[in-house]
């Protein structure tokens, strides 16, 4: 999609997007052709349309030989406006501008916005690009769904310096959260370990960053135990894949790991998932979708971070071979761990790769994101990531960062009382603490192995796949986390 910016409005533009706060008066309306000004008023008269907040409402107009689809949407209160409030906005009116599939979509703004410049052209090309996404491939005749070729915004500053640096922003975090919403999307017969650890090296070919795969053997060879025994139910073979962006080469001490659960398709193993819990696990790579697209946002930006992205990808499948309930495996760290349930699978990859970032990457800090357990989605739905944490500082810059992205998070406690329940009469560890706090259990059994790193775990599992339009974005993957790291680790420069 073109996204430009005008100072005029032609006469025969096929669909215009009026967004004015409850205060106007619309005399900025004048600076639209004479005719169509108005046959808008009169429309706004008749109708009584008081532009309240996140009111819509779309009427066609014959303005000399042009039939014209004019949709106003209501700002509110522009004081109460903030960059999430404008981006759901611009999303609804122009998701109804593709349902009534427009190609060419004018926005006319009839006040002074809040938000910075900077922002308004980030979240403008955000939300046009995110909510106008479609995943249509495996139609065998294709879906008759339109699509918008360009988004034309008036803007009368002779200026757009401002504007236009959020226009290429919002491109970058819009595509990267798309490309992320493809590879969860894709079924799990072609995303696999193989084929993800392909699409990461091509990632790395196109948007500029170093990339290693390391294979079953080199796997064997440095005991990521832990992480091969939840593979070895699979006849694909797990992968290891290390992205490196080096931004400020100065500063190596502070190197930052982006770590994303990679199970690209979880059965539950011999404890195995009912058929409704299992159609869509092929979202349980959420969590890598994230993290590569987040590494191809970081190095499209350039930004002056120190960043390795892991992803310890793998199959949860059931075998001959399989790994069982009962088993006791050594993780690559050297502690022991009792499976006493070989559907909570990720933790198992992640502890090994935790352990790879600080040993083999040296990382400094630790994010580790994944669709990780149900408990998160019981207790928060399908609107909030759940995190944890070992450093309340960072937190803070995270919370900046979702407030910016509108990707809500919320705190769980790392309750060490809640550790007992992680005790094993047979090794140092079992890898679930049982059905209570399980959010809390598992962000426990990861911290066994972060060390002393600062460390953030964000558990997206309610987060990253919906089931029904929510929001900027229709039924299918999100692409959640992969703007809120971004923002992030670019507040982190």
């Amino acid at each position: 999609m073109k996204i430009d910016i005008i100072r005029k409005v032609p006469e025969d533009m096929d669909c215009l997007i009026i967004f004015q706060d409850e205060n106007g008066h619309l005399e900025s309306v004048e600076l639209l052709p004479p005719e169509l000004a108005k046959l808008i008023q009169a429309y706004i008269k008749k109708e009584d349309f008081q532009f309240a907040y996140a009111s819509l409402a779309n009427f066609t107009v014959i303005n000399g030989t042009h039939r014209q689809n004019i949709i106003l949407l209501g700002g509110g209160n522009k004081n109460d406006l903030n960059t999430n409030k404008v981006r759901q906005l611009l999303g609804s009116a122009i998701r109804l501008a593709g349902k009534l599939k427009a190609k060419h979509i004018f926005l006319f703004q009839g006040f002074n916005c809040p938000i910075s410049e900077v922002a308004f052209g980030h979240v403008l090309a955000e939300s046009a690009l995110i909510v106008s996404y479609q995943f249509n491939k495996y139609f065998s005749k294709g879906k008759d769904e339109s699509e918008i070729e360009a988004l034309h915004y008036m803007f009368l500053s002779k200026n757009t310096r401002h504007l236009n640096r959020g226009i290429v922003e919002g491109r970058i975090y819009a595509e990267t959260t798309n490309y992320a919403r493809n590879l969860v999307n894709e079924p799990a017969n072609v995303i696999t370990p193989e084929t993800l650890a392909e699409t990461a090296k091509q990632a790395a070919l196109q948007y500029g960053f170093s990339i290693d795969v390391h294979s079953l053997d080199k796997l064997k060879r440095i005991k990521m135990d832990a992480f091969l025994a939840v593979g070895r139910g699979s006849v694909h073979e797990p992968k290891l894949i290390i992205m490196r962006h080096l931004g400020n080469p100065d500063h190596h001490q502070d190197t930052i790991a982006l770590i994303g659960k990679g199970i690209t398709f979880d059965s539950g193993g011999y404890c195995i998932k009912s058929a409704q819990g299992m159609v869509n696990m092929k979202d349980d790579m959420g969590g890598a979708a994230a993290v590569l697209g987040a590494m191809s946002a970081i190095a499209s930006m350039k930004l002056k971070v120190n960043v390795v992205g892991i992803i310890a990808a793998c199959e949860n499948m059931i075998s001959g071979d399989a790994y069982r309930a009962g088993d006791v495996i050594t993780s690559m760290s050297g502690k022991t761990i009792e499976v006493v349930n070989t559907d909570a699978e990720g933790r198992l990859t992640f502890c090994d790769a935790i352990h790879y970032a600080i040993e083999k990457e040296h990382a400094d800090r630790i994010i580790d994101i994944a669709t990780l357990t149900g408990a998160a989605v019981s207790a928060l739905g399908n609107r909030y990531a759940a995190v944890v944490t070992n450093n309340e500082s960072w937190l803070e810059q995270l919370k900046n960062a979702a407030a910016f992205t509108g990707e809500n998070i919320w705190q769980l406690p790392a309750c060490e009382e809640y550790k007992e329940l992680l005790k094993s009469e047979i090794a140092d560890l079992k890898n679930s603490g049982g059905p209570f706090a399980g959010a809390i259990t598992a962000a426990l059994f990861l911290k066994e192995f972060v060390q002393d790193k600062p460390w953030l775990h964000i558990d997206i599992a309610g987060t990253a796949f919906v089931d029904r339009e929510t929001g900027i974005f229709p039924y299918g993957a999100t692409g959640s986390g992969v703007r809120l790291l971004t923002t992030l680790l670019k507040y982190m420069e």
